[in-house]
């Protein structure tokens, strides 16, 4: 495999991790009866339309039918890709959650 092909197979692998991340918040969100979309522009009011986010939203499945994902688990993908603007509104939602216990 030559450099050029390295290159290539690491920025696939990349996108598709940023893809299997973006999944976790899409299916969180549905989990806890969250709008992804709204939280995403929360984070990121500049950016436009987030295509990646609307594909995982077509894959995700209903609550009953999903795994837990805990919030460290979510909190700690998107900072592994630094998201840090939206792990930040998704602290905000589960401090919102705490305060109604």
């Amino acid at each position: 495999m030559n450099s050029k092909e390295m290159e290539e197979q690491i920025i696939n692998n990349y996108q598709k991790d940023e893809h299997m991340m973006i999944l976790v918040f899409a299916q969180w969100c549905v989990n806890h009866h969250l709008d992804p979309e709204e939280l995403y522009l929360r984070a990121y009011p500049n950016q436009a339309v987030n295509h990646a986010l609307k594909h995982a939203l077509e894959l995700t499945v209903p609550k009953e039918e999903s795994e837990e994902i805990a919030n460290e688990t979510l909190l700690g993908v998107l900072s592994l890709f630094g998201n840090d603007d939206l792990a930040f509104v998704v602290t905000e939602e589960i401090n919102k959650d705490i305060k109604k216990v």
